[in-house]
């Protein structure tokens, strides 16, 4: 499922939760199982109404002043140390958890303060969950980071800050056509050893900023490519083996050259 929204303006963003969850019940059949989303794009009153719809939902809570002095206040013993199984550092926070009630959200919540995760101030999560174990809902919310990471590559990749125009069909085609180039670019790094994370931009620099020569044949069409510093990774992806057909050229297949190593 693929759902985006390039016209949302800040007025409107805080209804913009409860709008993709009407559109994931008439695609789906149903009301999601779980929302994690940022906290800047919904209100005390959004998350009642998706509490009033049973659906479970996750996200940040604002660090206030009284809150924070509370948390400060409280002793080691009320914080619980976890071991979680991730990649990376942070891997074991201290956790606290209570049940609080928020103005304007009619069922009492599941606040889970974290903290040994290289902030100065604990992090606060705020849930209608009250079964799932608090460290598991932080391993949850934490992969949101893999969607933010995400963004930030198509940023810095693609320039998805700086669309085209402000008319909403130029901005709408761009945001669709950066998804379609992200994805290719994914599918390049699928088949690069060592480059299966890497970035557009990382791509882009290694492989596609590059020259050559195209040389069309009656029955292929041939791009041979110089020798680079990163040569070596397309030849042992197995590229100069490649001979992929292409509809569209009349019966020609792609290849790539590459001089003897």
């Amino acid at each position: 499922m693929v759902y985006a929204n390039a016209d949302l303006t800040k007025a409107d963003q805080a209804g913009e939760v409860i709008a993709f969850s009407d559109y994931w019940s008439r695609v789906a059949g149903s009301d999601p199982g779980l929302l994690v989303f940022d906290s800047k794009v919904t209100t005390y009153k959004m998350l009642d109404e998706l509490a009033s719809r049973n659906i479970i939902f996750l996200t940040l809570r604002q660090r206030g002043p009284k809150v924070l002095e509370a948390l400060a206040a409280l002793p080691a013993t009320e914080w619980t140390t976890y071991n979680l199984k991730r990649a990376g550092r942070y891997r074991r926070p201290q956790i606290h958890e209570e049940i609080i009630h928020l103005k304007g959200v009619g069922i009492p919540l599941r606040q889970i303060a974290i903290r040994n995760i290289g902030h100065e101030n604990p992090t606060l999560l705020i849930t209608n969950d009250l079964t799932t174990a608090a460290k598991d809902l932080f391993g949850r919310y934490a992969e949101r980071m893999i969607i933010e990471n995400e963004l930030d590559a198509d940023i810095s990749g693609f320039h998805l800050n700086a669309l085209a125009s402000g008319l909403p069909l130029n901005v709408d085609l761009d945001t669709t056509l950066t998804v379609l180039a992200g994805n290719a670019y994914r599918l390049l790094a699928r088949k690069l050893p060592r480059y299966e994370q890497a970035t557009p931009d990382r791509l882009w620099r290694h492989f596609l900023d590059n020259t050559g020569n195209v040389i069309v044949a009656d029955d292929h069409v041939r791009v041979d490519l110089p020798v680079r510093t990163y040569t070596p990774v397309l030849i042992d992806a197995g590229y100069p083996e490649l001979d992929i057909p292409i509809p569209w050229w009349e019966g020609r297949t792609l290849r790539f050259g590459f001089p003897p190593r």
